[in-house]
């Protein structure tokens, strides 16, 4: 049968993640809610797409496009996401997907096309140097705590736990997406970033009500980091998190990350722990290797239209030096109302 290829609507939507959740190169990142958080939070249009044969979906391509003054345009698979691309069955599918997928940049004038590569990349693609990284190993729960630690956990941030358990800091698991917010805006700003807004937060504990919490520490009652995690087959990936300036003497964050892991495997069955991306030469970077994660390279894979050039809109990029110095300066109360203008160009 001839593979078809078919706007996500919402009729399609369960098949769609259907197709997501039984395929083993498919993401949290492909799930079709991605979709109407992206339109929502950001302004950004979508251009989800699925191959079809026999009546069956055969392969997902997620797809949006960021256009900004600031940031240039790009269509990607998929902004705000980790992973993307193209996850198909057959070759047949994946082919036409890809195809679909450069004929909506020729149709829309999109500059660059990117998909966002886990395992490979896609041939004949132009490629970037070696920039983001995620982190992902499997663990094991038993529910004796000082073994799980010791199975693990790399012995430094075994003691960073234990202090910070000494100390009487305590975590607690809920949905609470505006106390995670408070904290993550200080977080970035603090950084030198922009922060997302509040509403992205919201409509992500939405749109993903079953596979979503939020774990966060209390020193003396008081929030002094909290990260948001997401739960996929058997994977945690905890994915937006932060610390106020007190957490890092605290070990907070070595205790929210072990919460995370412990509670996960306790209560969901999870056996892959998601550390999600970083940037080569950062603190976060340097963080998951301490905890025991080896870094594997993501691969960003690019078509571009005629005198085009792969973007480069990220903090390694000398040019944004000031104004991350400057935004590590700005009230809080500012950095929050300009923060979210910025960012839906930076996904």
């Amino acid at each position: 049968m001839t593979v078809r290829i078919r706007e996500l609507d919402d009729k399609a939507a369960p098949a769609w993640d259907a197709f997501v959740r039984g395929n083993s190169e498919a993401t949290f990142f492909h799930l079709s809610p991605w979709a109407r958080v992206i339109r929502e939070a950001f302004g950004h249009s979508t251009h989800y797409a699925y191959a079809e044969q026999d009546g069956a979906v055969v392969g997902v391509l997620p797809l949006a496009r960021m256009r900004t003054r600031l940031f240039g345009d790009l269509l990607a698979s998929t902004p705000f996401c980790v992973y993307g691309g193209t996850v198909a069955t057959t070759p047949e599918a994946a082919d036409a997907l890809a195809a679909h997928a450069f004929d909506t940049q020729r149709r829309l004038g999109v500059p660059c096309l990117e998909f966002r590569r886990r395992e490979a990349p896609d041939a004949d693609w132009q490629t970037r140097p070696p920039l983001y990284f995620t982190f992902r190993k499997p663990f094991a729960i038993t529910g004796d705590d000082e073994k799980d630690l010791a199975r693990n956990i790399p012995r430094k941030q075994r003691a960073e736990v234990r202090k910070a358990i000494a100390r009487g800091l305590d975590a607690v698991t809920d949905g609470d997406v505006d106390r995670l917010h408070r904290i993550y805006a200080e977080s970035v700003r603090n950084l030198g970033s922009p922060v997302f807004p509040r509403r992205y937060f919201r409509l992500l504990a939405e749109a993903f009500p079953d596979a979503h919490n939020v774990t966060t520490v209390l020193h003396d009652g008081r929030p002094v980091s909290a990260v948001l995690n997401f739960h996929f087959r058997e994977e945690v990936l905890p994915y937006y998190g932060g610390g106020t300036r007190d957490a890092r003497g605290l070990a907070a964050n070595d205790l929210m990350y072990w919460e995370v892991m412990r509670r996960a495997g306790q209560e969901r069955g999870a056996t892959v722990f998601d550390f999600g991306r970083s940037k080569l030469g950062t603190g976060a970077f340097a963080f998951k290797k301490n905890w025991g994660f080896a870094p594997q390279e993501l691969h960003y894979c690019y078509r571009l239209a005629p005198g085009a050039a792969v973007p480069d809109n990220n903090p390694n990029n000398p040019k944004y030096r000031l104004l991350i110095a400057a935004w590590k300066r700005l009230p809080l109360a500012v950095a929050n109302a300009i923060g979210p203008r910025l960012v839906r160009g930076l996904g």
